[in-house]
């Protein structure tokens, strides 16, 4: 390929992928988005391997055969409860292609004694270091959400002051290959080394309740790790789609700190979760049980529903009894509306793509901004798998430790009820004084379940 067919096809891809980025931030415009930017990356792809001679084209197409249905497979397979782990791999696989191919540079030099400008040797270790620290946090991640270990914090004595030594120690030996062109062959390694030791021990201090934002952050690391190899190699459009997608995680995983009221030290640093949470006990309070044929009758008689979901949705995998609850609400005159909480759910959007799985408008998903001035104004609320999101303490104890984080208020409506399997804890570990509330009525049971009964007697009412 010509040189300005190059260039010019880098920039169709890149205007893609900006147009694609742009329509994933609204649910409405998710879908074009995302072809969008698949379009893109699929220009930017067969661009890079015609121009550069590395494959042929029989092996291109193969290639892209091969990716695309192990692509549809996963996409068709993967539940939907699941799709935070697969996020979490995907990102892994972002950071450890920037580890090889970083490395793979590095080696490069060495075997043909290249004598490298400090541009790209700076470049290169940063690429090996981000990629590294990426591809290990993210497989501790898949593993916390995957609950092959435990999802709470661990920590241990000096981990802190283990880590900034481990730093150190990259940072001392990716100079000393930078300085000395033909040093030996074991820095390399153990840069290679430490960075992937250093990925798992940023991660497991972190807790099952901040995975949201460490899924949104590997998701910037590996953005930040392909811009890096984007300038080992000298590939314009890998530049652009790292920088892109480095960015926008920064941005979301700031957006879901401040809807948690913490900062990004916090949740990396803090810990948040290591031991079970002390707050106030509901000790002589009791929690008010309904039946189905109840919740019924108040969805049946309601002008205005808002309802909450959570995790425990995702879990029963109970999205479309929802939409058909709203239905037959809806049918008998009342409202239905949708309350997201940006860390609802453990990834980023994971109650949106839940709720347009089930073909739920878009119009009637609210951000937390958005619809908590309208609790007050709401017949019935109802919380379905949803808990640190709606609780109340967040506003009135002090001494718990999501004091100060926003929250939906859930318990503002007239009226509530609560779809859960039981009175455990979310994961912060803290009861849920809405439970506890006198408005509040919980319907215990599966999600599926319990949504499948009330469906059942609306359609008889």
């Amino acid at each position: 390929m010509s040189h300005a067919a190059v260039i010019l096809s880098y920039l169709i891809a890149s205007v893609l992928f900006i147009l694609g980025l742009k329509w994933l931030s609204s649910p409405a415009t998710a879908v074009r988005g995302n072809r969008v930017s698949g379009a893109g990356m699929l220009i930017a792809i067969v661009v890079t391997l015609l121009d550069q001679a590395i494959l042929s084209f029989e092996v291109i197409v193969a290639g892209l055969v091969v990716g695309s249905a192990v692509g549809l497979w996963m996409a068709r397979s993967v539940k939907m409860t699941a799709m935070p782990q697969m996020v979490a791999l995907l990102n892994g696989l972002g950071g450890g292609a920037s580890l090889l191919v970083g490395g793979g540079e590095f080696l490069k030099s060495e075997l043909v004694n290249e004598n490298l400008t400090l541009d790209v040797s700076i470049t290169i270790q940063l690429s090996m270091l981000i990629g590294a620290v990426t591809i290990a946090g993210s497989l501790i991640a898949w593993a916390k959400l995957q609950e092959v270990m435990t999802g709470r914090a661990i920590t241990f004595p000096g981990q802190k002051v283990l880590n900034a030594l481990l730093f150190l120690a990259v940072v001392v030996l990716s100079a000393y290959q930078i300085s000395v062109p033909e040093s030996l062959l074991w820095p390399f390694y153990a840069v290679v080394g430490i960075s992937l030791l250093l990925g798992i021990l940023l991660v497991i201090p972190i807790g099952g309740a901040d995975m949201p934002v460490v899924i949104s952050l590997l998701n910037s690391y590996s953005g930040i790790a392909a811009a890096m190899t984007g300038f080992v190699i000298k590939n314009d459009v890998l530049i652009i789609a790292g920088a892109l997608v480095g960015s926008s995680g920064i941005i979301l995983s700031q957006i879901m700190c401040k809807a948690m009221n913490r900062s990004l030290a916090n949740v990396l640093f803090g810990a948040f979760g290591a031991t079970s949470a002390s707050t106030k006990t509901a000790e002589g309070l009791t929690a008010r049980q309904t039946a189905a044929d109840d919740a019924a009758v108040q969805l049946a008689y309601a002008k205005s529903v808002i309802v909450v979901p959570g995790y425990g949705l995702a879990v029963a995998q109970a999205q479309h009894l929802v939409r058909e609850m709203a239905d037959l609400i809806e049918k008998k005159g009342g409202e239905v509306k949708y309350a997201i909480h940006p860390v609802a759910g453990r990834m980023p959007g994971h109650m949106n793509v839940l709720l347009a799985e089930a073909n739920v408008p878009y119009d009637k998903l609210f951000d937390m901004d958005q619809i908590n001035a309208e609790f007050e104004r709401t017949d019935v609320c109802l919380v379905i798998g949803a808990n640190d999101v709606v609780n109340p303490a967040a506003r009135t104890d002090p001494g718990s430790p999501i004091y100060g984080m926003p929250i939906l208020n859930a318990d503002k409506a007239a009226s509530i009820i609560v779809l859960k399997r039981g009175m455990g804890a979310g994961f912060a570990g803290i009861e849920n004084e809405l439970f506890f509330n006198p408005k509040t009525a919980m319907l215990f049971g599966d999600a599926k379940g319990s949504l499948q009964k009330v469906v059942t007697e609306l359609k008889a009412l």
